[in-house]
């Protein structure tokens, strides 16, 4: 293989990565982009995605393909984490994806998925000799990597992400008052209960709502992966970040520079979520990382 592309399914966006392997063995980036289609709107309530949110992720899914053969791929994979592991009509959605594009839809476990964020991890960024701790929080769940050095100790998902978040604190607009208190004490519980605890010499963030937050933090109106990549967020940034969404309804936080305007409804919940690990982990500041489970992947497959 010279040539992949990759489709990320998630819980709140769709991720598109089309990479080539060089002579020197890195991995070039020909195309990176998201689209944030809402897999998992309503699944907490129902247990099943919903026929509107099936259709236009699978419709998204097929766009990504047609793409991806647009661009001379050798081969083309897709994988699917938390809505698709949790939905019980999954299986009609990779059908409905296979009609429209003849793509098969890997559902991964929460574990593999922490082990491709790793790899990610490893290929894009210095990792320190001590414990190194990596999340990844998308819509559906929060994934926790636990290293030393080069070597994964420990993996594990949690089923915690800022669409429930969201869905069960956040649907006034705006909020109410009280509802970040509610939603950081159930986060707080869930990741306690989960077994969430360490002191890292490192902590780093991948994902949406962590890229995102370091493109406010920038006030980045064209995003930059270049600057993204490696930059800090601190828990000063976290919370001044909270409180901005917090005051603003959904149509103010549009306006904010560097936020993707599909992103302002669960823009908040994942802020809430940054703000227990941080805590939690006895850290002053994370490392983000624009590089994602894609990038893992494509590591991987370029690797076998």
């Amino acid at each position: 293989m010279r040539r992949v592309g990759i489709i990320d399914i998630g819980s709140n966006s769709i991720k598109f990565f089309v990479g080539e392997k060089c002579v020197d063995g890195t991995i070039k980036t020909i195309v990176d982009k998201n689209d944030i289609a809402r897999l998992g709107e309503g699944l907490r309530e129902t247990g099943r995605i919903s026929d509107e949110a099936l259709e236009r992720n699978a419709k998204s899914v097929a766009a990504f393909a047609a793409e991806a053969k647009e661009n001379g791929v050798d081969k083309i994979v897709s994988v699917g984490t938390m809505a698709l592991r949790s939905a019980a009509n999954s299986g009609d959605f990779t059908e409905r994806v296979k009609e429209l594009c003849g793509v098969e839809v890997r559902i991964i476990p929460g574990e593999e998925e922490a082990r491709l964020s790793y790899l990610a991890i490893l290929s894009g960024m210095p990792v320190p000799d001590g414990d190194l701790v990596i999340f990844d929080t998308g819509g559906g769940s929060t994934e926790f990597i636990f290293g030393r050095g080069k070597e994964l100790k420990n993996r594990f998902s949690v089923n915690l992400g800022a669409i429930r978040i969201t869905e069960k604190f956040f649907s006034d607009d705006p909020v109410r008052e009280g509802s970040v208190e509610a939603a950081l004490k159930e986060i707080g519980e869930e990741f306690g209960a989960a077994g969430v605890a360490g002191h890292p010499v490192k902590l780093v963030g991948m994902g949406g709502t962590v890229t995102s937050m370091g493109a406010v933090k920038h006030k980045m109106v064209r995003y930059n992966p270049d600057i993204i990549q490696g930059s800090i967020l601190t828990r000063a940034d976290i919370a001044e970040q909270i409180e901005a969404y917090r005051e603003r309804t959904i149509e103010q936080r549009r306006e904010i520079p560097g936020l993707q305007p599909k992103r302002a409804e669960v823009i908040l919940a994942g802020a809430c979520i940054l703000k227990d690990i941080t805590e939690r982990l006895g850290a002053d500041q994370l490392t983000i990382s624009d590089r994602g489970l894609r990038h893992g992947l494509a590591f991987d497959l370029f690797s076998k």
